[in-house]
Order: structure tokens, then sequence, then C-alpha cells
């Protein structure tokens, strides 16, 4: 039996956390820079605790108005200083609660800057790095960021089972059609060969090489729920499973 790690960005406002929590293997919790107070906080804490779920930190561009989609000019110490902030805010409220804050995700356009921009992939790197070396950086393979990484963070590399790539790594823009994958038997389609061929179906009939260690799935598709469950019925049947506490 194969098995295959699951994250979701959670505390977002989404209607959707309490039931996707047992479904996941790690989640990553929005902590005030594009969305998330420190009640929604906590109370996804205790969600993934009580269902064993891995505690991520999904900063962002201080940018609520956007839901940190879109970049942001911002002097690279006040990104620093926000980021720090975001992440301490999370780990504080995880570890009052008996809880280990185990990896960082950057989220929007704050992951898809550090791919390509250096500057801000340092920035990342060093905001991390304020705690340690052992928090682990979800980052997609092949990226700036993950280059930079290397010899002083441990990075997860990470696939998205619900987006459509470019040829050159990229995600398809939201603003195309076809950029999200909705229905369940193509997520699972999308997912699959990224586990067992290694590779990841472009829009225009490409493949590229994957070398995802982590899965995401978006919280906020309507039905994510139904998607996930999905995911863990047809991937059992093809000896496959999700991780689980």
């Amino acid at each position: 039996m194969k098995i295959i790690h699951i994250n979701c960005d959670l505390g977002e406002g989404g209607e959707y956390d309490k039931e996707l929590m047992p479904l996941i293997s790690a989640c990553n919790i929005a902590c005030g820079g594009h969305a998330g107070t420190l009640e929604t906080m906590q109370h996804t804490v205790d969600l993934a605790m009580e269902h064993g779920v891995e505690i991520g930190a999904h900063p962002s561009y201080p940018d609520k108005e956007n839901f940190g989609r879109i970049s942001v000019e911002i002097n690279r110490k006040e990104l620093k200083r926000s980021l720090v902030a975001q992440i301490m805010t999370l780990k504080q409220i995880t570890e009052a609660e008996g809880a280990l804050l185990t990896h960082v995700k950057p989220h929007g356009a704050l992951y898809n800057d550090a791919q390509k921009n250096e500057e801000i992939a340092q920035v990342i790197i060093d905001s991390v790095l304020e705690f340690g070396d052992d928090l682990v950086l979800y980052a997609p393979y092949g990226s700036e960021i993950c280059r930079l990484a290397e010899g002083k963070l441990k990075v997860k590399f990470e696939a998205f089972a619900d987006r459509n790539y470019n040829p050159d790594r990229s995600l398809v823009s939201r603003v195309e059609k076809g950029a999200v994958i909705n229905k369940k038997e193509e997520v699972l389609e999308h997912l699959f060969s990224m586990i067992s061929d290694g590779k990841i179906s472009c829009q225009k009939e490409e493949k590229i090489d994957c070398f995802a260690t982590t899965f995401c799935l978006h919280s906020d598709t309507k039905n994510s729920v139904e998607i996930l469950k999905y995911l863990h019925s047809e991937l059992q049947s093809r000896n496959i499973k999700i991780l689980h506490a």
C-alpha cells in the first residue's frame, strides 16, 4: 500500500473546515495576512489536534482586501516583519495548546512570487529561519525558493491536485478558464498521474515531471469535501492510502 500526503489550506473563513479536517494529512492555517483571526486560528488548531492533523502556518502578503492573491509592493523589512509576526502568532497558539507547529507554506501571490523572485524567496526563508531550522517549508519543485533553501531548511515539494499547470511549472491563472479542476473524477486522474507516473498533465496535453511529496487540495472549492471523500475511496481501490492519524 502506497501512502501519500494531502494538505489543505484552512482557517480562511471557509465553511468546510470541520468536514475536511478528518480527511487530510496536514493543514496550513491562515495566520492574519490574507485571512484569519486569533479566534479562527485557535478554532482550527483545536480541530487539527482533535483529528491528529499536522499543523502549519500559511502566511501571506499583508493584504486581506485581495485575499493575498495579488503581488504587493512592500519593503522587504516590512514583509519579513509581517511574516515573522504571522508565523509567531500561530506558533504561540499551537504551543499553548500543547501541539507542535510543523511547517510553513506561503499563500497565494507570495507563494507564486517566490517561485521566480529571488528577493521574495529569501525574505520567506529568512522569516522561517527566525524560528530555527526545524520547520519544514512547503514549496514547488524547481522553484527559486527551493534552490535558496537548500542546506538551510527542510523542504517538502508540493503539487496541486485541483489546479492545472503550464509547461513552465507555473499554475494556470485563476482568471483563465480551467485553472481550477473541480470535477472529482478529473482531480483523481490528475493526482493519480502524479503519484503513479510522476507526471503532471498540462492543459495543452504536455506532461512535465512531478517530484511532489505532498499534494494540496483547496478548501474553498465548493465540492472539496466530496472530492476528498471520493479520493479516499478510489485511491484505496488502487492500493494508495492518504496519510492520516
